[in-house]
C-alpha cells in the first residue's frame, strides 16, 4: 500500500514536474521557438481548465446523488463550442483588435473604457471565484485524507486545515512565479499553458483508467456494467425539466464568462482559426471525462459502505481493490484538476484586480500630470498582480475555513457559476446591440450581484452563519418577499433554480430599461459600432488630438509600464518609420493610438486610456467612426419625421429630436477641429430646413412668402448635399480607394473646359494665357485634373478684391517637370493663414462669399496626391498664388518621331 509520505513525495514530484515544462516552455518562447505551444491542439487541451476537481471528483458524487443531471454541466459548454462558436470568434476578434486582457476589460473598453464598471465586474468575479477556490483546496485536502485513512489515521478537523493552508502556499508560489512574470497580458503564457495542457491530459487519462478498471475489472465488461446500472438505487433521470434547463443555461454561460474560461478562450488565443478545431475537440474531451462517471458512481456505491463519500468514489474504488498505483494516477488527475483551475483563475482575477483597482486608485492618488511619470508604475503592477494572487487564493482558503467544508463539490461549484454569469448580459448585450449604455450595464450588474448574494451566497455558509433562521423563514426585517429562497412570494422552486431566475432577469430586465433610458457617451457609442461590428468596421480605435505633451513624457511614462528596453525599441521603430533619427517620433495621432493599445495590454484599455488621457488632454474619431454615427443619425432623423406626421405624437416627438440633437451636439465640442467644423457645417443647412419647414407646416402664409420659404428648403438642401458629397469625396481619397481613369489630353483644353465651367463668361474676371506654353500632352485622370483648374479659378473669381480683378495662368518648365501658376492681383493670402489653407473646413475670407465649407483645397491636394503631382501656395506674389506641379507629360517630340 502506498503510503502517504510517498504520496507526498509523488505530489512534489508531479509538481516539480510541471514547474520544469513550464520553464522549458517559457524558454523556448522566448527563444522564438513557440509555434508549436500554440498549436490549435494545445488550444484544446488548455480548454479542459473547465474541468476542475468538480467535474473530476465531483461529477461521480453528482451522479451517485441526482442522475443522469451531472450531464447538464457537459451540455453547456459542448452547445456554445458547437451551437455558438461565431460568439467565441466574435470575443476573440474583439480582444485581439482592443488588446482585451481580461473579462473586466471587455466590458469595461465597451462601455466608454468605465474604471468604474471595470471595478464591479472585478468584484462580481473575485466573490464568485472565491467558493470555486475553496472547493478546489477542499478537493486537495480530501483526496489527501483518504491516503492517510487508508493506513489507519483518521484525521481531525486541523490536519484538514493545516493540508489546505499549504496548498494553497504552493498553488500561490507556483502561480506567482509563471503567472506574474509578463506584464503584457496580451503575451502569452507558454509555461502556464503548457502545463495546463500536460494537467487535461494526465486527468483525462487517469479517469478513464479509473473507469475502464470499474468496467471490465470489476463488472466484468460493458454488458455486465449496464445491468448492474440497471439494478442500481440510482435514478438516473429527474423529471424537473426546470432545473435541468436551468443548469445547462448556467453551466454554458459559465463557459463564457468564468474568468479562467475567458483568459483560454480570448486573452490565451493565438489564432482565431484554432476554434474551428477546439469547436469539435472539445466537445470530445468533455465527453471522455464524463463517459465514465456513471459506472463509477454504481460500483462505489455497491462496493463501498453506506456513508461513504461519493465525491471521492474516483479514489477510493481503486484504494479498496488495492490498486495503489491505479490510485495514485486518480489523485494526480484530481490535483491536476484542482491545481491548474486554481493557477488560471487567481492569474486572470489577479489581472483585474491590478489593473481595474489597484492601478486606477494608484493613478487618482496623484496629484498632477507629472506624477504619472514619478513612480515605477511597472512595478507597482506586478506587485499588485504577486500580492492579488495570494490574497485571492487566501480568500478561498478562509471561505474553506468559515463554510466548514461541506461534502458536496456540486453545490459549491454551481453557487460559484451562478454569481460568475451575472456579467452575461453586460457581455452579450455589449457585444451585439449598439444602445447598451455604461448606466444600463452598471445597475444589471449590481441588481444581478445583490440578489445573488441574497439568494445563493450567504446562504451557502449554513444556517445561522450569517443569515440567520428566522430571516430564511420570515425574510428581512420580516417582510416575506425578501426571503432568500422564496423572493418576491415566489416558493417552491428549487433553491438554485430560483437564484438563478430571478437574478439572470432582473439583471437582464434593470441593464435593458436602464439602457432605454439613458444616452451613451460618445465614447461608448464610438466603441459600441467597434465591437458591435468588429467584422466589417475599421479597426482603428478612436484617434487622439490636441497633443500637449511631447514624445520625451510619453516614452517616460512607457518606460515605467513597458520597461526601458522594449518602450524604447517601440519609439526607435516609430521614429525610424516616419524618417527620423534617434528614439523620439513625432507625436502624431496613430502613434498615440499605437501606444495606447500596448500599454492596454499591461494595464488594461480603461486604464490606458486614462493614463494617456492625462498626457495628450484631447481625442477624437475616426471618419469611419463619424460616418457610422452619421448613418445612426439619420436613421433617427428618418424615424422622428415619420412620427412627427401623427398630430397626437408631437409633443413627444419632439422632445427626443431636441434630446437627440443635444447628444449629437455633444460630439461637437472634441478639440478636433475637423469635428467640431463638421457639426457646425451639417448643424447650420439642418436647422435651416427644419425652422422653415415649421414654418410651412403651420401654413399661415400665402403663397408668395410658401414659394420663397421653399426656396430657402431648397438651396440649404442642395447646400447639404455639396458638403456630403465633398466630404464623402475627401473620405475616398484619404483612402486611398479613388480609381483612376487615365488617358492623354492637352494642357490647352483641360484649361479652356475649367474656364467654361468655373462661371468666367460674367467678365467678373479677366483671365490671361500664353496659348503657346499650353501646348503640353498629359497622361493621367483628366477629369480629376480639371477638377483642380475649376477650384483655383473660382476661388479667384470669389476671392479677389482688386477693382478689376485679374488672373494670370502660366506655364512653366522647373526641374525635371512642369508646373502651371496661378496668380490674381488681390491682397493675396496672410502670412499666419498661408499654412491654413489646405486645411479641411478652412475658410481664412469672408464665408459668405464662398457658399461652402472650405474642402475645396483639401480637395485639390489629395487630387494631386494621387495623379502624382502637387498642388501649394507661392507666397513671395503679390496677390494669391496657387502653382500646380503636373502628373506626367508626354513627350510631343518623341511622340511624332514614333
Amino acid at each position: 500500500m502506498t503510503s502517504f509520505n510517498a504520496l507526498i513525495v509523488v505530489a512534489l514530484g508531479y509538481v516539480a514536474f510541471l514547474f520544469a515544462i513550464a520553464f522549458i516552455a517559457e524558454r523556448r518562447a522566448a527563444n522564438g521557438h513557440s509555434n508549436w505551444l500554440t498549436s490549435p491542439w494545445i488550444y484544446t487541451l488548455s480548454l479542459s481548465i473547465y474541468c476542475t476537481a468538480w467535474t473530476f471528483y465531483g461529477a461521480v458524487g453528482y451522479a451517485a446523488r441526482s442522475g443522469l443531471e451531472f450531464v447538464t454541466i457537459y451540455l453547456g459548454p459542448t452547445l456554445v463550442m458547437v451551437g455558438w462558436w461565431w460568439i467565441l470568434r466574435r470575443l476573440v476578434r474583439i480582444g485581439r483588435a482592443q488588446r482585451i486582457t481580461s473579462i473586466a476589460d471587455l466590458v469595461s473598453s465597451r462601455f466608454g473604457k468605465s474604471t468604474q464598471l471595470g471595478m464591479i465586474v472585478t468584484v462580481i468575479s473575485v466573490i464568485a471565484g472565491t467558493p470555486y477556490i475553496a472547493l478546489q483546496l477542499q478537493s486537495v485536502t480530501l483526496s489527501f485524507a483518504v491516503f492517510a485513512q487508508s493506513e489507519g489515521v483518521n484525521w481531525d478537523q486541523p490536519d484538514f486545515v493545516v493540508t489546505a493552508m499549504w496548498v494553497a502556499v504552493g498553488l500561490a508560489v507556483f502561480t506567482i512565479i509563471f503567472g506574474t512574470r509578463n506584464l503584457d497580458a496580451n503575451e502569452r503564457h507558454h509555461g502556464v499553458v503548457i502545463a495546463v495542457a500536460a494537467e487535461a491530459v494526465v486527468k483525462l487519462l487517469a479517469l478513464v483508467a479509473v473507469g475502464v478498471f470499474v468496467v471490465w475489472g470489476i463488472a466484468g465488461g460493458p454488458g455486465e456494467m449496464l445491468d448492474r446500472i440497471d439494478q442500481s438505487e440510482i435514478v438516473l433521470w429527474n423529471e424537473d425539466s426546470g432545473r435541468w434547463i436551468s443548469l445547462i443555461f448556467l453551466s454554458g454561460a459559465a463557459f463564457l464568462c468564468l474568468p479562467r474560461m475567458f483568459q483560454v478562450l480570448v486573452v490565451e488565443n493565438a489564432d482565431e482559426r484554432h476554434l474551428h478545431i477546439a469547436s469539435w475537440a472539445f466537445p470530445l474531451y468533455l465527453f471522455m471525462m464524463s463517459l465514465f462517471v456513471v459506472p463509477i458512481a454504481v460500483i462505489g456505491l455497491d462496493l463501498l459502505p453506506a456513508g461513504s463519500n461519493p465525491d471521492l468514489f474516483v479514489l477510493t474504488v481503486p484504494l479498496s481493490e488495492g490498486r495503489d498505483g491505479l490510485a495514485v494516477l486518480s489523485f494526480l488527475g484530481g490535483f491536476s484538476s484542482a491545481t491548474s483551475m486554481v493557477i488560471v483563475a487567481t492569474i486572470a482575477l489577479a489581472t483585474m484586480v491590478s489593473n481595474h483597482i489597484v492601478v486606477p486608485i494608484w493613478l487618482n492618488r496623484q496629484t498632477n500630470q507629472r506624477a504619472v511619470m514619478s513612480g515605477d508604475v511597472r512595478h507597482v503592477i506586478l506587485l499588485a498582480r504577486r500580492l492579488s494572487v495570494a490574497g485571492i487564493i487566501a480568500l478561498g482558503f478562509f471561505y474553506y475555513r468559515m463554510s466548514g467544508g461541506g461534502t458536496a463539490l456540486a453545490a459549491i461549484g454551481l453557487i460559484s457559476f451562478t454569481g460568475a454569469v451575472q456579467i452575461l448580459p453586460a457581455m452579450i448585450g455589449g457585444i451585439f446591440w449598439r444602445g447598451a449604455t455604461g448606466v444600463g450595464a452598471a445597475a444589471g450588474l449590481i441588481t444581478g450581484l445583490v440578489i445573488w448574494l441574497w439568494t445563493l451566497f450567504l446562504p451557502s455558509f449554513g444556517v445561522d452563519a450569517v443569515i440567520s433562521q428566522t430571516v430564511m423563514d420570515q425574510g428581512l426585517f420580516g417582510l416575506s418577499w425578501l426571503r432568500p429562497q422564496a423572493l418576491f412570494g415566489v416558493s417552491g422552486l428549487d433553491p438554485l433554480v430560483h437564484g438563478i431566475l430571478w437574478s439572470m432577469v432582473l439583471n437582464s430586465a434593470v441593464f435593458v430599461i436602464c439602457s432605454l433610458l439613458t444616452f451613451p457617451a460618445p465614447l461608448e457609442r464610438l466603441q459600441g459600432a467597434q465591437f458591435v461590428n468588429v467584422f466589417a468596421h475599421s479597426n482603428a480605435a478612436p484617434a487622439w488630438s490636441g497633443a500637449a505633451t511631447g514624445a520625451e513624457d510619453l516614452l517616460i511614462m512607457a518606460q515605467r509600464i513597458m520597461g526601458s528596453k522594449q518602450a524604447q525599441a517601440l519609439f526607435t521603430q516609430e521614429a525610424a518609420r516616419q524618417g527620423k533619427v534617434g528614439y523620439l517620433p513625432e507625436v502624431t495621432p496613430d502613434f498615440i493610438e499605437q501606444l495606447e493599445r500596448i500599454l492596454a495590454g499591461s494595464v488594461g484599455a480603461a486604464t490606458a486610456h486614462a493614463m494617456i488621457a492625462q498626457l495628450i488632454g484631447g481625442s477624437s474619431v475616426s471618419v469611419e467612426d463619424l460616418i457610422a454615427v452619421a448613418d445612426e443619425a439619420a436613421q433617427i432623423l428618418e424615424y422622428s419625421n415619420q412620427l412627427e406626421a401623427k398630430s397626437q405624437e408631437q409633443e413627444r416627438t419632439s422632445r427626443a429630436l431636441r434630446a437627440a440633437n443635444d447628444k449629437l451636439t455633444a460630439l461637437s465640442i472634441q478639440k478636433d477641429a475637423f469635428l467640431s467644423q463638421i457639426s457646425h457645417e451639417l448643424r447650420t443647412p439642418m436647422t435651416s430646413i427644419r425652422s422653415f419647414s415649421d414654418i410651412l407646416r403651420d401654413g399661415e402664409m400665402n403663397e408668395e412668402e410658401q414659394g420663397r420659404y421653399a426656396s430657402i428648403i431648397h438651396d440649404e438642401a442642395v447646400r447639404l448635399t455639396r458638403l456630403l458629397d465633398d466630404l464623402l469625396d475627401l473620405s475616398v481619397l484619404e483612402n486611398g480607394q479613388v480609381e483612376l481613369r487615365e488617358q492623354s489630353g492637352d494642357l490647352s483644353g483641360l484649361l479652356d473646359r475649367a474656364v467654361r465651367a468655373a462661371g468666367t463668361h460674367d467678365g467678373v474676371l479677366d483671365i490671361r494665357r500664353d496659348l503657346d506654353q499650353e501646348q503640353l500632352q498629359l497622361f493621367t485622370d483628366l477629369d480629376r485634373l480639371t477638377q483642380v483648374f475649376i477650384n483655383l479659378i473660382a476661388n479667384a473669381r470669389k476671392y479677389c478684391d482688386a477693382d478689376n480683378p485679374i488672373l494670370e495662368i502660366k506655364v512653366h518648365r522647373q526641374g525635371g517637370g512642369y508646373v502651371v501658376d496661378f496668380i490674381d492681383n488681390g491682397s493675396g493670402i496672410a502670412p499666419e493663414n498661408q499654412d491654413l489653407i489646405f486645411e479641411k473646413f478652412s475658410r481664412v475670407a469672408d464665408g459668405s462669399k464662398a457658399g461652402g465649407a472650405g474642402l475645396g483645397l483639401a480637395i485639390c491636394r489629395e487630387v494631386m496626391h494621387r495623379l502624382g503631382g502637387d498642388v501649394s501656395y507661392l507666397s513671395r506674389t503679390s496677390g494669391a498664388a496657387f502653382r500646380v506641379q503636373l502628373p506626367q507629360v508626354i513627350d510631343v517630340a518623341a511622340l511624332e518621331e514614333t
